[in-house]
């Protein structure tokens, strides 16, 4: 875990009373709503279809036990009991009241949380990988390196007004968790041939009405250079831009306009300028680590006989251990993923009692810390092995065990027409119809790993593009319809989704799902994902035996 200073502290606190008086000044009239407008979207708070939405960071996705139950506080007191995990590691609460925001922005800060640059057109949240250090497969935190960067980002003043909104990811691992080539830039910490660590940097990802896979503009840059790497790019972003068009104003189109390989050497011509005066001193990264605090770890048998007898005796428990709990980089720890995809219920979403509960859990079993996983699941990140068994019956306690981890019902979904003005169509009772589809399939676990995204329009916050299976709501003379694409995947191997036809409407679309579900198992080959069969059989093949009715 991050321990904030003093400054992180006050900076906080004075933006809350700043925001304070906005609010004043708008609820007696002396601001209009579009003059309210910019100052409530520096503060995370947007305007839905039925009420006030906040939005707030978790800076890389951690989060202490006293932030989670300061985040159930805010649901309980100031929503309506729940909150909804999203895609860039924040939390959104739906249903706030204007004359109450700055007294849940407060009661954020008491925490150390708040909303700022969580909308707007800035650097937003910086994302990693949910499972950062402890990971067994990375060679270092990424979080380090995610805190520097927003650090050095937060409120700068040459990058609070972008073209438009910009998103950085990072993953230190063989298995990218962070979907690092769907970002803005994406940063990929590895070693070169020296045995030296460094980045490779990925610039132009994103998805939305355009979708492209960031492209490698440096395959390797000393960490020392990684802020005057950064601020390079968001110069010429910020140069050439495009701030007429909103559509053509994200750095994915830049990228795809110009060229990678002309961006890249307005890139480096502009780096050279500041590469020497702009230099990550190692002291500077020694600090910030130290800032980080890990657990006690203690020596501990790996593999318990108390956790494999169990799983011996209990089919439920070994079927949350086989899709929930994953190798950790400490012998006798575990890695335990939180499902919020109960069958039949919205994707992402916890309630102030489960946070609570979750609060509770990590207090006496991860060392105080949650995560939270582009995926809209939480994590503990580090759970002994011989405690499993009790972390199961306490989750099993409160609907959070459900033992879908990967699998076809564990469905990233966005909030959609439910409460988005600009969704097209509803996200959530379509999830809620499909997890309940396959969970009824006797095949469902013989699928695998299954992932299925929908967003409720082109705005693509349910990464629908990388979904093996993809759903995107359009609006079809007054009706809901949902185009389909197939094959997508955000890792390591990321790419885009192909679509299969035209949109489907909405009570086609969980047979043509399964549809393609069965044509996977007919079709795959052993330990092959979605996406390998696609690339060997091609799309075609899956195509062939899906019948979309019109």
């Amino acid at each position: 875990m991050y321990v904030q200073d003093e400054f992180d502290q006050t900076l906080v606190a004075e933006r809350v009373a700043e925001f304070r008086d906005q609010v004043a000044r708008r609820l007696s009239g002396e601001l209009s709503e579009d003059e309210f407008k910019p100052l409530r979207l520096m503060n995370g708070v947007y305007l839905q279809l039925h009420a006030y939405m906040l939005r707030v960071g978790i800076p890389y996705g951690t989060l202490s036990s006293a932030q989670l139950r300061g985040l159930a506080r805010i649901a309980r007191e100031f929503d309506r009991g729940y909150g909804h995990f999203t895609t860039r590691q924040n939390i959104q609460f739906n249903w706030m009241k204007l004359e109450q925001l700055p007294d849940a922005l407060a009661a954020l800060a008491g925490v150390g949380l708040h909303a700022i640059q969580t909308s707007g057109n800035c650097v937003r949240n910086i994302t990693t990988d949910q499972w950062a250090g402890a990971a067994p497969d990375e060679i270092d935190d990424p979080r380090i390196w995610a805190e520097i960067l927003r650090q050095h980002t937060t409120l700068h003043p040459e990058f609070s007004f972008l073209p438009r909104k910009f998103k950085i990811a990072i993953t230190a691992a063989k298995h990218d968790r962070a979907a690092v080539r769907v970002h803005d830039i994406g940063l990929r910490l590895h070693e070169n041939e020296a045995g030296e660590t460094g980045f490779e940097i990925l610039v132009g990802g994103g998805l939305g009405r355009t979708p492209f896979l960031a492209k490698t503009i440096k395959p390797f840059l000393p960490a020392r250079d990684l802020l005057s790497y950064i601020e390079a790019i968001l110069r010429v972003y910020n140069q050439h831009g495009r701030r007429d068009n909103i559509y053509k104003a994200r750095i994915k189109i830049l990228v795809h306009e110009l060229g990678v390989e002309r961006f890249a050497r307005e890139v480096e011509a502009e780096w050279r300028i500041i590469r020497d005066v702009l230099v990550l001193d190692s002291a500077i990264v020694a600090e910030i680590r130290s800032r980080f605090h890990y657990p006690d770890y203690a020596r501990l048998e790996n593999n318990p006989a108390a956790w494999t007898t169990g799983r011996a005796r209990n089919a439920k428990f070994d079927a949350w251990c086989e899709r929930a709990v994953s190798s950790h980089r400490i012998p006798g720890y575990a890695i335990v993923t939180i499902s919020l995809k109960p069958e039949g219920g919205t994707p992402g979403d916890a309630t102030a009692e489960q946070m609570e509960t979750v609060a509770d859990l990590a207090d006496r079993e991860s060392f105080g810390e949650i995560r939270v996983g582009h995926d809209q699941n939480l994590v503990l990140p580090h759970v002994a092995q011989r405690n499993l068994f009790a972390v199961w019956q306490t989750l099993e306690g409160t609907g959070l065990a459900t033992p879908n981890v990967g699998l076809a019902s564990d469905i990233i979904a966005c909030p959609g027409l439910d409460y988005c003005s600009l969704a097209n169509a509803r996200s959530i009772p379509l999830a809620q119809e499909l997890s309940r589809r396959f969970r009824q399939l006797e095949d469902a676990h013989d699928l695998g790993r299954f992932h299925i995204n929908i967003s409720g329009c082109i705005n693509a916050c349910g990464h629908h593009h990388v979904g093996h299976v993809g759903l995107l709501g359009v609006e079809k003379n007054g009706e809901e319809y949902y185009q389909v694409t197939i094959g997508g995947r955000a890792d390591e191997k990321a790419v885009l989704g192909e679509l299969i036809g035209p949109a489907v409407a909405r009570d086609k679309v969980a047979d043509i799902v399964e549809q393609i579900a069965r044509a996977y198992l007919d079709l795959r080959q052993p330990g092959e994902l979605f996406p390998d069969t696609i690339a060997r059989v091609s799309a075609e093949a899956v195509k062939a035996r899906v019948h979309v009715a019109h």
